[in-house]
């Protein structure tokens, strides 16, 4: 069955200054660093959206900047190294350090970003549930442009469809897919950021650890219902009962949001 909607076929090189190719990919990582880190400046000048909560100042979120972009190019490597492709990784060690190569896991880097802002915490003295609620607030932006950097790729494609929007993606096979590089970037970007943001104009940074545990609860649905239009790695494919490992890794996820939703109301409730 032909695809209704053709895949815009597009250079994953942007610009090529000599033998320096500028990838769309790594744009996206760098972008989404830049205006998370510009984002999180607005957040902490608005004295008014913190209330009583300890609040970082600017030269701290300039640290995180450093901080984050460490955490999620080691944490982000070395987590698809350990959870998607081990064997290969194991055999091959001088692999893992190729980064360019492509193979990152959102789950690792996350747990990188939230090692290194510990680190920063303890080193500037600072809360560390504050500093990660303004990380988390930021995060859905590059979430958002590394999923449409996957779709220009093309990786990380959908399930055969026959969908009116499917698409055939180039090295995916003769059949149409869902673009579900797409639909993860509506859902874990967009849609997440634009609820992290209402959350935060109704008070939620007022209340520490509320935008942490929104964003690992709202990530972690949003993840396991988009892996179910995603095609699963080819090393790894389904697991038990037609699960993938994007799920499994995103359910201990939704529990410490859920942990830190509840944590944030039972200490409002204990200082009113």
């Amino acid at each position: 069955m032909p695809s209704l909607i053709a895949y815009p076929s597009i250079d994953p090189v942007l610009i090529a200054l000599g033998p320096f190719p500028i990838r769309w990919y790594a744009l996206a990582y760098i972008a989404g660093l830049v205006l998370g880190w510009a984002y999180a400046r607005a957040l902490v000048r608005r004295a008014s959206l913190w209330g009583k909560a300890p609040r970082p100042d600017l030269a701290c979120i300039d640290d995180l900047l450093v901080y984050a972009a460490l955490g999620v190019i080691i944490g982000g490597r070395l987590g698809y190294v350990l959870f998607y492709n081990p064997a290969y990784y194991f055999a091959n060690p001088m692999e893992i350090a190729a980064v360019w190569k492509g193979g990152m896991a959102f789950h690792g880097g996350l747990a990188g970003t939230a090692l290194a802002i510990v680190l920063l915490a303890r080193r500037r003295g600072v809360s560390a549930l504050s500093l990660t609620d303004v990380c988390c607030a930021a995060v859905p932006i590059g979430i958002g442009l590394g999923r449409i950097a996957n779709f220009i790729k093309p990786e990380l494609w959908g399930r055969p469809s026959e969908a009116p929007w499917a698409m055939i993606f180039p090295g995916a096979g003769p059949l149409p897919r869902h673009p579900s590089q797409l639909y993860e970037a509506s859902l874990e970007g967009l849609a997440l950021f634009v609820l992290l943001f209402i959350a935060i104009r109704m008070g939620a940074l007022r209340r520490p650890g509320l935008v942490t545990g929104l964003f690992a609860a709202g990530y972690g649905l949003a993840r396991i219902a988009c892996e179910f239009f995603r095609e699963p790695d080819p090393q790894l494919g389904f697991l038990f009962g037609g699960a993938t490992m994007g799920m499994l890794l995103s359910l201990p996820l939704i529990g410490v949001g859920v942990y830190f939703v509840q944590r944030a109301y039972r200490k409002a409730a204990a200082l009113a």
